[in-house]
């Protein structure tokens, strides 16, 4: 379980919440220390569909907005990496809350101090409490006082693709992707998967550059990535799906799966994350089916994809990246 520093603060470190009202909270994540806060009065609000899935078998009401005429008494906010985000999210919270009191909690590698610095500009900080090399701090403010944080929502860059703040490679086409898209036989199959999707790149080039393609879905566990795929890939053969790509499953097996797949939980370098893109690959992919996989050159997939693949060969690498592909899915591993 992850810091219990905002269960702490609201048992021993000052800080109180409204006796009624329903509370905004954003961001929570699966692990958490949430056992302080009311759970008939949250709404638990997040993008991301793990967190979202562990939240729903906990028992917490669930959303990815705050709740269109809720009034609510209070608003809670977990710090995500991205700086942009982490914004957007405050000025999202200080709106629901309309006046009342929001509660911003983070780590230091997270950005915590630098938004305690803004905040004071712009509210009166009423509390903080420090530990586990992180911070919690209340404070009100006057409405619109986040405002210029908001997000304006998805945002144009080069190539004529939109991304959104805190989706995975927001300011520019991904290189590592690039490499893949690059290297993808024009032949790849008429059902592919793409796998940890982001806002859609690798989608669209393969429907640019692979005529035989008749259907891809886009695997994609962030909500606002997501949502700018849908701009970006424009065509009738893309099926979304908001789902944790580690435990998601087509209705049925395809011809091909590409994808970059993430290595990070938060900051932390986790390879198990890739591990699992491969395993649930090699579960929905026909028998002779192939998976089409970029990644940083350091990481240690192949041992994983031999595991789960009678066939592993690296097609290209550059400096810092390496384009494998994997053939004859192992029966016993679907």
């Amino acid at each position: 379980m992850t810091s219990a520093r905002l269960s702490l603060a609201l048992t021993d470190g000052g800080l109180a919440l409204p006796d009624a009202g329903r509370i905004a909270v954003f961001a929570p994540r699966a692990g958490m220390d949430l056992s302080a806060l009311p759970r008939a009065r949250c709404d638990m609000i997040s993008g991301f569909r793990p967190d979202i899935d562990a939240l729903n078998a906990d028992g917490w009401t669930t959303t990815q907005a705050p709740c269109d005429g809720t009034a609510y008494g209070a608003a809670v906010v977990f710090l995500p990496r991205s700086k942009a985000r982490a914004r957007a999210l405050i000025a999202q919270a200080e709106d629901a809350a309309q006046g009342g009191l929001l509660v911003i909690d983070g780590q230091k590698t997270d950005g915590i101090d630098s938004i305690l610095r803004d905040c004071r500009k712009r509210a009166v900080i009423t509390g903080s409490f420090s530990k586990a090399h992180g911070k919690t701090i209340w404070l009100t403010a006057d409405a619109g006082a986040f405002a210029d944080w908001a997000s304006a929502g998805p945002a144009p860059i080069a190539g004529g693709y939109v991304t959104a703040p805190g989706v995975f490679s927001a300011d520019a086409v991904d290189p590592a992707s690039a490499l893949l898209a690059d290297v993808l036989p024009s032949d790849i199959g008429a059902h592919v998967v793409d796998l940890g999707a982001g806002w859609g790149y690798l989608s669209h080039r393969v429907l640019a550059k692979c005529g035989d393609v008749r259907r891809i879905d886009l695997v994609e566990a962030d909500y606002d990535a997501l949502a700018c795929a849908r701009v970006n890939v424009d065509d009738p053969r893309a099926v979304f799906h908001w789902a944790d790509a580690t435990r998601w499953r087509p209705d049925a097996a395809c011809d091909a799966v590409v994808m970059n797949p993430p290595f990070h939980t938060g900051r932390a370098a986790d390879t198990d994350l890739g591990r699992a893109f491969i395993a649930a690959s090699a579960a929905m992919l026909a028998p002779r089916g192939c998976l089409w996989m970029v990644a940083n050159r350091h990481l240690p997939y192949e041992a994983s994809l031999s595991q789960h693949f009678a066939q592993v060969t690296e097609l290209d690498r550059d400096r810092r990246f390496k384009v494998l592909s994997a053939a004859r899915p192992s029966r016993q591993r679907r």
